[in-house]
């Protein structure tokens, strides 16, 4: 079914512009190829300036579109007003926002202080809201926008010991998309919540956790490439909340079907393949 709606290409004369956030690798860093590739204008933003840059070039250079670059830390709770005035600043409508940025906190909720914490729900929660906030007016006014926030299968499923708040904050954008995506069905805004599961990219390097999801069977994992595919197929066709991957919907759909106490105690099992789990911190 996918392949049945196609990515809305701008035309020359009005190019959309897309916002990525952790747009410097992984993921993110995919979305600005596959948007810059049907003619998307991009603002990228990101930590990493030097990589944001070297991106921005190979597609300047490859598709002849207009990329900006705004390096922002999210962790920070002023950035996503910040990012927005600089939007402001610079003339940049935002039509397309791509809600990308995130990472994982390995280990228990008291191995780590409370601040890495906070700056993690910041990031992957509050950030997240706050530039949809400000940006939803602008694309209900044009009576254009697509909104996708990168969630998880994690948050559909059981949430296993280790990386505590991960699951957690997927699971919440999975929610505030449904809303959104229904408070703006009218106004021609579209919203979804892409929920991959395990996908190749530098997410497991940053958490430590490589050496383990390295041992699980290749037939779990997808390609970034087919994930941001089909995310931006769904979006466009109005799907509020997919999960790419057949076996992966399959997941999602057996425990939905079995009972909680079955399922909490395969998440306890599963979990010990791919969640680090260390002793509380002494401080």
């Amino acid at each position: 079914m996918a392949a049945e709606t196609k990515i809305q290409t701008p035309s020359p004369a009005s190019p959309r512009r897309a916002l990525i956030t952790g747009a410097s690798a992984g993921i993110g860093a995919e979305f600005a190829r596959q948007l810059a590739a049907s003619g998307h204008s991009l603002v990228l933003t990101a930590r990493r300036a030097d990589r944001l840059a070297a991106l921005a070039e190979k597609l300047k250079s490859a598709h002849g579109i207009e990329v900006d670059c705004i390096t922002a830390d999210l962790a920070d709770a002023q950035a996503p007003s910040m990012l927005c005035d600089e939007l402001g600043r610079r003339k940049l409508a935002i039509d397309v926002l791509i809600n990308n940025a995130g990472y994982g906190v390995p280990g228990s909720l008291r191995s780590k202080p409370w601040q890495v914490h906070a700056d993690f729900i910041q990031v992957m929660m509050t950030a997240s809201t706050e530039l949809a906030y400000r940006l939803l007016p602008g694309m209900r006014e044009r009576r254009y926008g697509r909104i996708v926030n990168v969630a998880s299968l994690a948050g559909h499923v059981p949430a296993p010991a280790g990386h505590t708040l991960y699951a957690a904050t997927k699971a919440y954008l999975i929610k505030f998309s449904q809303a959104l995506a229904l408070e703006n069905r009218s106004t021609g805004v579209n919203v979804c919540a892409l929920c991959p599961g395990f996908t190749y990219s530098e997410f497991h390097d940053v958490t430590g956790s490589r050496a383990l999801v390295s041992k699980m069977p290749k037939w779990q994992w997808m390609q970034a490439e087919r994930v941001v595919r089909e995310g931006l197929v769904a979006v466009e066709r109005g799907d509020i909340v997919y999960i790419p991957g057949r076996i992966n919907r399959a997941i999602k759909s057996l425990n939905k079907l079995l009972p909680d106490s079955f399922t909490l105690r395969m998440a306890a099992r599963q979990g010990k393949k791919f969640r680090i789990v260390d002793e509380p911190s002494p401080k």
